[in-house]
């Protein structure tokens, strides 16, 4: 996929599957805003993609804001002239069950995931769209966000959010041609590293510089984030351009859409639903088979 001429932006991208994101946009040519926290991860992943002949600059801040949006997109638009590709990908982790969650680890987490992923893509429609010349909104969601995950009432709320909103989203920006599609990645990071079934295995990978073992790729689609990082640039190329409105799956050896909620099964009564009648007729009813819920092992 040739980007040559295009800019994108990476959110959280000092690291971990968004620094895949930005060297991956880069070495197809486009032009790129790294975003981290971290300076100093944010200025490696510049001075990384510079030596391997590609442009970028950093913008060291925390999402959310739309301060902070607004300097991403000043920054591409100064920098490089134009913005073309939005990648929200920043992200933190508060994880706890419901009793012992704060307030301040729920909205930490949805300030970070939700408003930020809401912030940037406002800024960056509104330069798409005074631009004239259409774009790609590209937001991370997670399998948490699709199935919920032990732990993370406030990670998969706004993984949830987010792929709610890339439907939106891709409604509102059809006319301007923008599309807008949220990417459920599944891969080897620092978060996956902990999870005990994988642990061994992704160490073992990383020491000896080998491949994952067939099982992870296939059957539970555990990759690198290079695996994932192809699915961005496809997004990000004239080859998707009537691709918009979509979840996306990929990890490792695994493409997948995932469906749309829908409604699954319907009964009719007359007149009306009485709680008598909903109990008489659940388990025979629409009840009949029950939505599974909760990610496997690996998946968040």
């Amino acid at each position: 996929m040739d980007l040559t001429g295009r800019v994108a932006i990476v959110t959280g991208s000092g690291r971990g599957l968004g620094r895949a994101y930005a060297q991956a946009l880069a070495r197809s040519g486009a032009a790129v805003v790294v975003n981290d926290v971290d300076a100093e991860a944010a200025a490696q992943v510049v001075k990384d993609i510079a030596e391997s002949g590609g442009r970028a600059v950093a913008v060291a801040a925390p999402v959310g804001s739309a301060e902070t949006a607004d300097r991403l997109v000043g920054a591409a638009v100064d920098e490089f002239g134009r913005l073309d590709v939005l990648v929200t990908n920043a992200g933190i982790l508060r994880d706890k069950v419901l009793w012992k969650m704060s307030d301040d680890e729920f909205d930490a987490v949805i300030d970070v995931h939700l408003r930020g992923t809401f912030t940037c893509a406002r800024a960056a429609a509104v330069r798409l769209r005074e631009q004239g010349t259409g774009g790609t909104l590209i937001l991370i969601s997670s399998p948490a966000g699709q199935r919920g995950n032990f732990g993370q009432t406030n990670y998969a709320a706004a993984k949830a959010g987010i792929v709610a909103m890339a439907r939106t989203w891709a409604l509102e920006l059809a006319r301007a041609e923008i599309t807008v599609n949220a990417v459920v990645p599944v891969a080897a990071t620092e978060m996956t590293k902990t999870i005990p079934a994988f642990a061994a295995h992704i160490e073992e990978a990383e020491r000896t510089g080998g491949p994952l073992p067939d099982w992870l790729r296939k059957d539970e689609g555990l990759g690198t984030a290079e695996d994932v990082a192809s699915l961005i640039v496809y997004l990000a190329s004239d080859a998707a351009r009537s691709v918009t409105g979509q979840a996306i799956g990929i990890g490792g050896d695994r493409l997948a859409l995932w469906s749309h909620p829908q409604e699954k099964a319907v009964s009719f009564a007359e007149g009306g639903w009485s709680a008598d009648s909903i109990a008489a007729s659940w388990h025979a009813g629409v009840g009949a088979a029950p939505e599974t819920y909760g990610i496997q092992a690996g998946r968040a």
